[in-house]
């Protein structure tokens, strides 16, 4: 079956961001596997007995399926795939790379190596270990799915005395990307140093 096609069952996926669309649903903005971005409304999800309700939880591996041939489409079912459970500060990182998969994937284009990145991360922010390597990982899969990459052999992302060159590189290469219009996780980062 074609990415467009009117029904996907079973499809594993993330949901990155939802967003009130009535007063009993939701539009949600979901990142699958074999898929991509794919934006799905989820009708009575805001129902106080909905079984989508407790089920589309951010940074939680789901299994959904859904149907439609436009650029919406109807969530038809969603089930929880196992669980990450992130707390504290990994939710700052967790919610960057949501952000950048909004912002820089188009639409239904399919990226299981970037999803698998992604996966992993998740994985290392949800354990507490030390994250930065996952997550410079993902930042360059992503550059390289986009067509943004970084020339050269590809770093050592676990190694801690690289990590902050990385970093900047990766950072200059995703803004130049997103031709100066800010990160929002950032912005939420710079203004909590205040306190």
């Amino acid at each position: 079956m074609s990415k467009r096609g009117s029904r996907v069952q079973d499809a594993s996926a993330y949901l990155l961001q939802a967003t009130a669309w009535s007063e009993s649903s939701m539009i949600a903005r979901l990142f699958a596997r074999d898929y991509g971005v794919v934006t799905v409304v989820a009708k009575g999800a805001k129902r106080p007995y909905s079984v989508l309700r407790p089920v589309l939880s951010a940074f939680e591996p789901l299994q959904v399926s859904w149907s439609g041939q436009g650029e919406v489409k109807t969530l038809t079912r969603a089930e929880l795939a196992g669980l990450h459970g992130l707390t504290g500060k990994s939710l700052m990182s967790a919610w960057y790379m949501n952000e950048l998969l909004i912002r820089m994937l188009p639409g239904e284009d399919a990226h299981p190596q970037l999803f698998d990145a992604y996966y992993e991360a998740l994985q290392q922010l949800a354990i507490g270990e030390r994250a930065s390597g996952s997550l410079r990982r993902f930042e360059w899969i992503l550059l390289q799915e986009t067509g943004y990459g970084v020339p050269g052999e590809r770093p050592d992302f676990d190694e801690p005395a690289a990590e902050p060159g990385l970093r900047r590189m990766l950072r200059e290469r995703i803004d130049e990307h997103l031709e100066k219009r800010p990160l929002m996780t950032r912005n939420v980062l710079l203004s909590l140093k205040q306190y």
